[in-house]
């Protein structure tokens, strides 16, 4: 019978194991990645010179508000309205992606076999001859004998590796958060 303990020692457990576990490192070093050159090239804009620091990329607008009239005295009109215009940060106004991997289940199965075969055949052959001619006698004999004796093994392998990843939208991190809050704070209206 083969040795199935040297079978099973014979498998590569850092390629099965260690390959999908290093796949998902490298997805979640990509997806920070992403993270940081989305930032970069929506939220910023070239500075004026190749010297010059990158700008952050406001988004302008512009809409009539009404107003009280601080000059209401029943006879003018109670509103007035006022030209706005607002400059918000880009950035504030996305969904900047941040994807983490919160759980993976590596499942691997190696499903050994072992059939051992043996067969035995024996043949067994006899012919004999009587001649009788005047005086004469003749006889041949003959016998054969054959066996024939096969053994074998077979070991037959299955492996099914299943890896299921489950990725989560996740939480800014503190120091981006703290910065969108302070992008917050600076957007201004101003009142033409």
């Amino acid at each position: 019978m083969s040795n199935l303990v040297a079978e099973l020692n014979s498998l590569d457990f850092s390629v099965y194991i260690g390959g999908p576990l290093q796949a998902a490192v490298q997805a979640q070093n990509a997806a920070s990645m992403a993270q940081v050159n989305f930032i970069q090239s929506v939220g910023f804009e070239e500075g004026s010179s190749s010297t010059a620091p990158k700008q952050l990329r406001y988004v302008d607008f512009n809409y009539k508000k009404s107003v009280p009239n601080p000059d209401y005295n029943g006879s003018n009109d109670k509103f007035l309205e006022k030209e706005v215009e607002i400059k918000v940060p880009f950035l504030t106004m996305l969904s900047i992606p941040s994807i983490r991997i919160e759980e993976m289940t590596i499942d691997f199965n190696a499903k050994l076999t072992s059939t051992e075969t043996k067969s035995v055949s024996s043949e067994f052959n006899v012919s004999a001859e009587l001649g009788i001619n005047y005086k004469i006698v003749n006889f041949k004999a003959s016998a054969s004998y054959k066996r024939t004796s096969v053994t074998g093994s077979n070991v037959e392998k299955t492996y099914n590796l299943g890896v299921r990843v489950r990725a989560v939208n996740d939480e800014l991190p503190a120091g981006l958060d703290r910065i969108l809050t302070m992008l917050e704070d600076s957007i201004a209206s101003v009142n033409e």
